[in-house]
């Protein structure tokens, strides 16, 4: 889902200074040769940009093709330069190909040699935020979005870069205020779309969905609606309505058939409703058009939790062997669930100690921990992930785990409770492990402790 939140919006940070050249203009000498013709693919990807919607694929092809040939003849145009960075890091987050970043990087570079950030070159400025988040450089897409922001605060393409930004660090009201400044600035599908992520993130799940559902209604494209259709898809998903959010998943898919988030979030909708083999097919297509990590992870539990082990090894085997950018939490899950809990550990620190101090980073370091033995220290890194805002059904199981090895039966029960109640079927293989778990904690005891017990009533005088 991070990757989509991403890539929405990378190609709008490049494209400002460039869209007075594409556009189709009115010149008074043409008047009454008749309309103008429609726009061709590349310029449809530009208008969407333009507008921070999600180009089609095969407009964003074109785009990409037509910069690539007009920089061949014009390798002084810093402007075409920042937006075929832009369009390469976008095209790499849709199709989790990390091949298309180090292109992304050297097309905004040169952007920069041509017209330095000194002179004011905002829109390569902002590709390179854009191409930081996209890598999980959270730190570097800060400091490159804070730049522009300061330099021009009313330009709305910096703040989605600063949303992602705060997020992956761990800043939720700056993020929350960012969002506050680009709802000031600027209206549509988009921003509807990223309200429903920041309600998320504090748990107001109703406003997120409300958010969401007016995002589907503004959406001009199939490429745009297909996008908040797969939001409102997750949105039922972790609130435990796998059946809702299959209905939603097929009707993105049905304005477009490959739409790799959807895809995936069908496959694991089918698994919570048993139907097994569908799910299996299912994350074969979404992994065969979007293989993110996250989905080699989710596939592989899957597989495991049919007893198909061998298969589950060769995916792990896949994602182990990968080469990833901004992957490192699923590669701790991986390795804390499915590896060497203590490399998990090690692994999870380093990303800590690197920024990164999201809520989905403090749950992997809080688990990975507890599955090596520090369930204690653990503990801290659990509560700071349940305790943000948003409300998952994992963080809750992996905090009820940590104080169940803590011995602290109270706790340990209520928020593997918690977790079953938010979405029961929120793991193939995990959820299992929840019912066992607190199926072993036992019923509540019927007496409590001496200093909870109310104090006997004293009778009255008369």
């Amino acid at each position: 889902m991070k990757t989509e939140n991403v890539s929405r919006t990378v190609l709008a940070a490049g494209v400002g200074a460039v869209l007075a050249a594409t556009a189709l203009l009115y010149v008074p000498e043409f008047a009454g040769q008749g309309p103008p013709p429609p726009p061709g693919p590349a310029e449809r990807a530009v208008i969407a940009a333009h507008a921070g919607a999600q180009a089609a694929l095969p407009d964003l092809a074109a785009l990409i093709a037509d910069r690539e040939k007009w920089l061949r003849a014009h390798p002084e145009d810093e402007a075409s330069w920042a937006e075929l960075g832009a369009a390469y890091t976008e095209r790499g987050s849709r199709l989790g190909d990390v091949r298309d970043y180090p292109r992304a990087e050297r097309a905004l570079r040169r952007s920069l040699a041509e017209r330095p950030a000194a002179r004011g070159n905002p829109d390569a400025q902002l590709g390179l935020g854009a191409l930081a988040g996209a890598r999980g450089d959270w730190r570097a897409a800060k400091e490159w979005g804070e730049r522009v922001r300061k330099a021009d605060p009313s330009r709305w393409p910096v703040y989605p870069v600063l949303i992602d930004a705060y997020n992956g660090l761990g800043e939720y009201p700056a993020a929350q205020k960012a969002m506050e400044s680009l709802e000031g600035l600027h209206a549509g599908a988009m921003v509807r779309g990223r309200a429903a992520e920041t309600y998320r993130d504090r748990g107001w799940r109703e406003d997120a969905d409300a958010a969401a559902l007016d995002a589907a209604a503004l959406a001009e494209t199939d490429t745009e609606k297909a996008a908040a259709l797969a939001r409102l898809g997750d949105l039922a998903w972790e609130r435990g309505e796998p059946a809702e959010a299959l209905g939603r998943y097929g009707a993105a898919l049905r304005l477009v058939r490959d739409h790799g988030p959807s895809l995936a979030g069908r496959a694991r909708a089918l698994a919570a409703l048993g139907r097994a083999d569908e799910a299996v097919r299912g994350w074969q297509a979404a992994l065969a058009r979007l293989p993110l990590p996250e989905y080699f992870l989710e596939a592989g539990e899957l597989y495991e939790s049919l007893g198909r082990d061998g298969e589950a090894r060769a995916l792990y085997e896949q994602l182990r062997a990968g080469t990833w950018t901004g992957a490192e939490v699923t590669l701790g899950l991986l390795d804390a669930d499915h590896g060497d809990p203590a490399a998990a550990a090690v692994r999870m620190r380093a990303e800590w100690a690197r920024g990164h101090r999201s809520v989905r980073a403090a749950d992997a370091l809080g688990w990975a921990l507890h599955r090596s033995g520090a369930s204690r220290e653990a503990l801290g890194y659990a509560r700071r992930a349940t305790e943000e805002g948003v409300r998952s059904a994992l963080f809750a199981y992996h905090r009820g785990e940590i104080e169940r090895a803590l011995d602290q039966p109270g706790p340990a029960r209520r928020h593997l409770a918690e977790a079953l109640r938010l979405n029961p079927s929120f793991s193939p293989l995990h959820a299992r492990r929840a019912e066992t778990s607190l199926t072993a904690l036992g019923d509540l005891p019927n007496d409590l402790p001496a200093e909870l017990r109310p104090e006997p009533s004293k009778p009255r005088r008369t």
